[in-house]
């Protein structure tokens, strides 16, 4: 089976990124990935849900943006949306520390679920700079053509004339600050949410600034109470 990335992506998506990106460039990393999940270590998320960031939010719909690095890579966990695990699956430590932050700053509690479905269906885009990893090792697909292509999603973002708020949590995901250009957008930044880095990302409250910066332009406020589906 040969992987046509353009082909999977959502239409709405594929029409405005497709001019942002080199042709070759996309063609090598769909042939990278036509090997990577023919092999025999499993890559991470399954392909039916490598785009599930985009098929649940939409370019119209989109009003924040939370960037993380790359998927979990633990069986089971990685479902296409950064930080989210599916319904029945254990809360990984730094979604641990998500919802420990939204509790702190909206009194929200924490849920045994670890899914952010709920959250992308309302124009939340929960994208990784990385769209996929090999089972135990993370940041192993860095560096083999997705952060173009992601970067190109991002500009769309910058490209709408309605306020987008980007959340830019860690040093990687920081480093896209620059795609941002256009002044009506907002960005938050604070360190990743991981243990291995807790004083950055804890106090940060991340959720009531996006909410606040939302209803100053005029938008409907996230209800980060709806986690799920």
């Amino acid at each position: 089976m040969s992987i046509d990335l353009m082909a999977l992506l959502p239409p709405q998506w594929r029409e405005r990124m497709e001019p942002l990106l080199d042709p070759d460039h996309v063609a090598a990393l769909s042939a990278f990935l036509t090997e990577e999940y023919a092999g025999e270590t499993p890559i991470y998320p399954p392909l039916p849900d490598l785009f599930t960031a985009f098929r649940l939010c939409s370019p119209e719909d989109a009003r924040v943006l939370i960037l993380g690095q790359d998927p979990y890579h633990r069986a089971g966990q990685a479902h296409g949306l950064s930080f989210s695990v599916p319904e029945g699956v254990t809360p990984p430590p730094s979604l641990r520390n998500v919802f420990r932050e939204l509790q702190d700053d909206l009194g929200i509690p924490p849920s045994k679920s670890g899914s952010l479905t709920g959250w992308a269906a309302q124009g939340v885009l929960l994208l990784n700079a990385v769209l996929t990893v090999r089972a135990g090792a993370a940041g192993s697909h860095a560096g083999r053509g997705w952060e173009e292509f992601t970067d190109a999603a991002i500009r769309v973002l910058d490209a709408k004339d309605t306020r987008v708020v980007f959340v830019l949590w860690g040093s990687y995901a920081r480093r896209k600050r620059t795609l941002v250009t256009r002044p009506h957008h907002v960005i938050l930044e604070a360190g990743h949410p991981s243990p291995m880095n807790p004083r950055g990302f804890l106090g940060s409250r991340p959720f009531s600034k996006v909410n606040k910066a939302l209803a100053d332009a005029g938008l409907p406020e996230i209800d980060w109470a709806r986690r799920s589906l």
